[in-house]
Formats: structure tokens, sequence, C-alpha cells
């Protein structure tokens, strides 16, 4: 026999050798799994049989290897992996995209020969967006699944609403099938509890289910719901909400559903029991869970306060809501020196400062608090002594900080009441006495108008921005606009000038109202939607801020019969009915005018319906063009006087707004049907620019007015030398940010980047 021959048995034989190891090993890996694995594991992952295979196999390799990629496809991500600190986080801030399905599980017992348990990470990626919704029609349902859903509803959620089954049955069907499929009757009766619930708790809503006993390893089931949940990174901030707090998660099942209007994310985790699991730490998870919904979970103060263990969720945004009131107090007037960055680096460098403003707070506005007024005269004292003393032997910095923190100092002080310690929030509201601008130095408040002052002040702090509604008498009305910023630098800029411009406008409609009952007011938000690139991802991230502001407005102007906030949460100081009218202005869509109104109506607000104009039933200004019927009268006045007839002679007009705003766009109406011969050379809205120096076209305008913006404008109808600026397409080009210009020339339509 050759050498090779012998070398190849004993090649063969070895091969052998290791199959049978190889062969039971796997018989010990299913073994282990199926003792330490939840049962919901294996039938969950029935239709991946393949990743189970490579599961069984490769199980006891995890000792030399940090994960196992169990499945990698455009539509599904499942990792296998030690149970180590960061894990999950790491994986999830590496995904390209947000998971509409992710499961997360973790065995009961320690791997062999390792100290860590088993994790195992499932992500799915199915894209069903709200048109998909209204879209979908004839769905069929699994056969039987309708009877088995409602005997489980009937036996476990007897309070359900069994008039919408079907058709939440059907919504969960177009988001994911597979979910129906696999799942037994009482998961799906569970899920669609969480979300009925969560809808009738206007987008939040929070439940514990205990006695949950799995395999012998008791658990704690925790459902969370949230209606239009934040972006990228939600989960890894619910994750870290849990950890933080020191419940640990064993499994994790959580889905985030398209329903027509925006997404709904519904959570069910299961927690090990143990003794530190009361009233009072489900009532803390309840909070910060909630918190998650203003606070973002990311920047230098979320590191240094919660994540440094200086502070909890609700301290901190606390002080995230301080810092944007001193921004937006203090900019407008030296903006160089109040920027952003630097009144966010006075909380940085004194945390002890920032704390006590918080703890001042808290003695003003903790519900039900013994001593409220000593408490609150002492902790007044301590912060202004603190501020007093501030001294780093700095001049110019300690000038600086000691004006900010007097500042946030004046919105604690001035503060008559606050949604803060209302849980149920999507943003917060402070309703503030006008008195503290006196105390203000005389520099941050020349540059507003002179005269009357105002009646109310109302700052609301979100996650995605900030805004102010100021109203120059008990009953008044105005306009609700908000500011989409799609850039950081136009957010600061925003940001910035938000108190004067809300003053300065609201003192110009109270001017304007003179001759009725009605003062003037008016609410401005700016919106930061920098880092969002898609629109749908724009719009959910608008409707998120107009909610969550609107819904806070009404937790402070919510009254009972003797003028107090209705909500006992709300330690109210004002004690009086306060109606106030809004009106659309930019970027407030039909839709959520209804559902203002609705909202309104819903939490019993003295004005009911008529909190908000331009609804279906009633004057919608959109469509009459009330306001702009005015300025093109006025201007047909003023032009008449310089010799010109609109309706008859040839003039040009540039317009600042758009053509589907509720002014501008009919401003444009009217003069298209006025006057035949005006030449609109100039259009500036917030997706660009559109110049053409013979006038744009009549027909193209047309189209679009009332309808879409000016980036919906055919450029081949420009005449030469017209163009398009498009300011939401940009990119870079070393340090330069340049925009998409649609120039016309003789030979065309050419496309720039200037």
């Amino acid at each position: 026999m050759s050498d090779i021959s012998v070398v190849e048995q004993r090649i063969n034989l070895r091969l052998n050798e290791n199959l049978e190891l190889r062969r039971q090993r796997e018989k010990d890996n299913l073994v282990w799994l199926q003792a330490n694995m939840n049962p919901y594991f294996f039938l969950t992952m029935e239709e991946h049989c393949g990743a189970l295979d490579l599961l069984v196999s490769s199980l006891d390799t995890l000792g030399m290897n940090r994960h196992l990629l169990l499945a990698d496809r455009e539509e599904l991500l499942i990792v296998a992996g030690l149970s180590q600190a960061g894990s999950i986080y790491k994986t999830l801030t590496a995904l390209r995209e947000k998971p509409t399905y992710a499961e997360i599980t973790h065995s009961y017992g320690s791997l062999p020969g390792s100290e860590a348990v088993l994790e195992i990470q499932r992500y799915e990626f199915k894209k069903v967006s709200s048109r998909d919704v209204r879209a979908a029609k004839n769905i069929k349902l699994p056969r039987g699944l309708l009877s088995k859903v409602e005997a489980a509803l009937h036996k476990l959620y007897p309070e359900f609403n069994f008039s919408e089954l079907r058709s939440m049955l059907t919504l969960l069907a177009v988001n994911n099938i597979d979910y129906l499929k696999i799942s037994p009757p009482e998961r799906i009766a569970r899920l669609l509890c969480l979300y009925q619930q969560g809808r009738y708790h206007d987008g939040l809503y929070f439940a514990v289910e205990e006695g949950v006993d799995a395999c012998d390893h008791p658990e704690i089931r925790i459902l969370f719901s949230v209606g239009n949940p934040p972006g990228q990174g939600f989960l890894e901030q619910v994750l870290e909400v849990f950890h933080r707090l020191e419940g640990r998660v064993s499994r994790a099942y959580c889905l985030e559903i398209a329903t027509g209007v925006n997404p709904h994310f519904l959570g069910t985790f299961y927690l090990e029991k143990c003794s530190q699991m009361g009233p009072d730490f489900y009532d803390r998870l309840r909070r910060e869970l909630y918190n998650t919904q203003i606070l973002a979970n990311k920047g230098s103060l979320y590191r240094q306060y919660v994540l440094g263990d200086l502070a909890n969720g609700e301290e901190l945004l606390m002080i995230n809501a301080m810092v944007a009131f001193c921004h937006t107090s203090l900019a407008h007037s030296q903006p160089d020196v109040y920027d952003l960055s630097e009144v966010r680096r006075a909380f940085h460098t004194s945390p002890e400062i920032a704390l006590a403003l918080v703890r001042f707070f808290n003695a003003r506005f903790t519900p039900e608090l013994e001593e409220r007024e000593v408490e609150s005269r002492r902790l007044q004292k301590e912060v202004e002594e603190m501020i007093a003393g501030y001294n780093t032997g700095h001049r110019h910095f300690d000038d600086l900080r000691r004006t900010i923190f007097a500042t946030a100092l004046l919105l604690v002080r001035y503060t008559l009441k606050s949604n803060f310690f209302v849980p149920e929030k999507h943003a917060l509201a402070f309703r503030l006495d006008p008195a503290y601008l006196q105390e203000m130095k005389d520099e941050f408040t020349a540059d507003f108008p002179s005269g009357n002052a105002p009646f109310r002040i109302t700052f609301f702090y979100g996650r995605y921005g900030a805004g102010y509604h100021v109203g120059f008498s008990d009953i008044a009305r105005g306009g609700w606009r908000t500011i989409s910023c799609s850039t950081m630098d136009d957010f600061l800029a925003s940001a910035g000038t938000l108190l004067r411009e809300v003053y300065v406008l609201a003192h110009t409609q109270h001017l304007k109202n003179k001759d009725i009952y009605e003062g003037g007011s008016k609410m401005v938000v700016v919106h930061d939607v920098s880092d969002l690139s898609d629109s749908a991802a724009r719009l959910q991230s608008l409707y998120k801020v107009q909610y969550g502001f609107i819904n806070a407005f009404f937790d402070l102007y919510v009254t009972d019969s003797k003028g107090r906030a209705k909500n006992p949460l709300v330690v109210d100081y004002y004690a009086e009915e306060e109606p106030i009218e809004l009106g659309p202005d930019e970027n407030m869509h039909d839709s959520m005018i209804e559902l203002i109104a609705r909202q309104s109506l819903k939490r019993g607000y003295i004005l009911g319906g008529g909190v908000i104009s331009s609804k279906a039933v009633g004057i919608n200004h959109k469509q009459y063009g009330v306001t702009s019927l005015g300025v093109i009268t006025f201007a047909e006045i003023t032009m008449a006087e310089l010799g010109i007839d609109m309706r008859r002679d040839v003039f040009s007009v540039k317009l600042t707004g758009g053509p589907n705003g509720d002014v501008a766009g009919n401003a444009m109406r009217l003069l298209l049907e006025r006057s035949p011969k005006v030449k609109i050379t100039l259009i500036v809205a917030g997706s660009g620019v559109l110049f053409d120096p013979e006038g744009l076209d009549h027909g193209e305008l047309k189209r679009i007015i009332l309808k879409e913006n000016i980036d919906s404008f055919a450029p081949e109808k420009l005449h030469s030398g017209g163009f398009l600026l498009l300011s939401r397409e940009r990119r870079r080009e070393g340090l330069a940010e340049l925009y998409k210009r649609l120039a016309k020339g003789v030979d065309g339509v050419c496309e720039e980047w200037v």
C-alpha cells in the first residue's frame, strides 16, 4: 500500500470519527436548546428551519466565536451570540434601516462551559407603507383565525371592542401575514388589544401582566404601545430603559405596523421576576418609557447625566427643556453669544446648578406635595445663591452662564402650570406669566414691539423641536405655523429668532383684531428634520410634533368647572379658563386640522371643535382665501394710487410663500383670476426658489396652486433664463454644500449644482 493510500485512510477515519462526534454534539445542542429556550422560540422559528439547523449544528462553537449569523437576507437578519453588555445595542446601531419586527430571546440557563446565556436576535424588514394599507383590498385571513382570536379575546380581554376585530386582523394581515400564520390565537389577541388600547389612550399605553409562568421560569409581561413612534434608534432606547432600571428582559417581541395614517409600535417584553418588582418599579418604568417620546437618547447631555448616573430620564428632560428655553429667550438678541452649543455647555459644566433648578421645579409642581410653599422658597433661595456665587475665575464665561441660569430660573419661577408630571405626554408645555420678561435685561427684550405686554406665553418642548404660543388678550386667536428645518443651520437660525418672531406676529395680529372681541395671538414651532431625507419620515415627524404639542396644550387648558386644570397631575397656579383659538398656517395639513378639532372635543376643551378654524365643516380659510383676499384688495388699492390697474395693466409680482400655502397660494389664485397680464417672476418657498424673468407660466401655476409646492413646477415650462432651485436636494463637495438647480436655456433644461 502506498504512502498516499495510508494517509487517505487515516484522514477518512478521522473525518468519520469527527462526524460521529458532531452528530452527538448536535444532539446535545438540541437537548440543551429544548431545555433552556422558551417554547415560543421554536414556534416563531418554524418558518426558518434552515436558521434553526445552523444553530443546532454550531451552538457549541459560541465559546470560540462571538456570534453566529443564522440568516442574512434583504428582509431578514437572525444572529445568535453570547449575551454581553452592549451586544443588542451594537447590532441595532449597525442595522441599515429600522426593523418592522424585532424578536430577542435569551436562554434561561448559561451555555455549557460559559457564564453567559444564549442571545438570539431576529429582525425583519418588511416595508409596508400607509399607502399600501389604504390600497389593500380583499385581504383573506387564514381559515378559522377570526373565531379563534375572538374566543381568546373573550377569555383574556373581555373589555375589547369586538366591532373592530375583523378590521384590525385585516390590518395586521396586510402588515405581516406570517405573524398571523405562526402565532397562537392568544398571542394575536394580546397584540390586538395592545393596539386598540394604544389608540384609545392617545398613542401611549403601558400595562403590566403578572403571573406569567413559562417552563417554571416566572416572568412579568410588560405591554407598551406607541402611536407614531420616534424613528431610527427607538428600539435600542426602549431596551436601554429596561437595562438602566435593572429589569432583565428575557424575551421581547416588537412589531411596528403601518395603519394608513401613522405607524404604531407594539412591544411585548418579558422580564425575569425578582423581588424589586413592585408598584414603585412599574411606575418608574412606565414614566421612563413614556419619556422616550420626548427625550432622545443621543447627545453629550444624555451621556453625562443619564448614562453617567447623575440624573434619571425625567430630570434630564427638564434640563433639556431649560436649554431650549434659554436659547430661544436669549439668542434673538445676541445669536453669536448665546448659541445653542454655548447654552448646552453651561449645563454641562454646572450639573449641580442644573439639578438644583430641577429640584426647585419639582417642589413647585410635584402633585400632592406637602409643605410646597416652604420647600419652594428654600430651594429658590438655594438656586439664587448658587447662581450669584458662580465663579470659575473666567469672567466672560461666568457672566454668560449666570445669565443663562438666571433665565432658566425665570422659567421655573414664572411657570403657572405645566404638564411635566402627566406621564402620558408626547411633549412638554409651560404656561408662563409674561411678567418674567420684565425681569430680563433690556438687551433681551429691546427688539420686541413696544406697547401692550402679552397676556400669556406658553412654551412647548418636544423631541423634534420647540415652540411658543403668545397671546395678547384672554380671548385670543391666531394661526399655528410650523417651520420644518431641513438643515441644522436652518434649525439653529430659526430657533434663535423663534421667540421674537412669534411675539411680533402675535402683536401684529392683535393690532389687526382691534375692532373685534378676540385679541391677537400666534403659535410658531421650529421642527428639526435635518437628519431625515425621506419625505414620508419628515411627514411622520411633523405630525409627531404637532400631535404632541396640541395634546400638551390640552393638558394645560382643559379645565374643570372651577377653572383649574382638569388633570389632577397639573398643579395650577392660574386656575382660570382660557379660551384660545387657533388657525391653520404653514405646514398645517387638513388631516391635522380635523384631528385637532376631534381631540378638542374628546379632551373636553371649552371651545370644543371651535379650537381651530378651516375644518371640513365651517369656513375653510384655504378654500375661500379669506386672508389673501384682503392682501390682494390692499394691493389693488395701492397700485391704483400709483396709476396701475391690476385687472388690466401689465405688472410683475414677487412672492414669499409656496403655492400650496393658505395665504400665498390663494394670493396667486386671485392674481391669476383677476389679473390676466400679471407676471409672477419670483416665488420663494420652503422647498426652494422659482424664478422666471418673463413671468411664470400661468397654466402650470394653476396646476399646482393649493395642491403642491414649487418643487412640483415643471421646469420645461420656464422661459429662457428661468430656474428652479431645490432646497431639499443637496450634496457635499468637500466643505461646500451644493443645491440642485434646474435652469432653462436656449437648448432646454440643464441640471446644475450651486
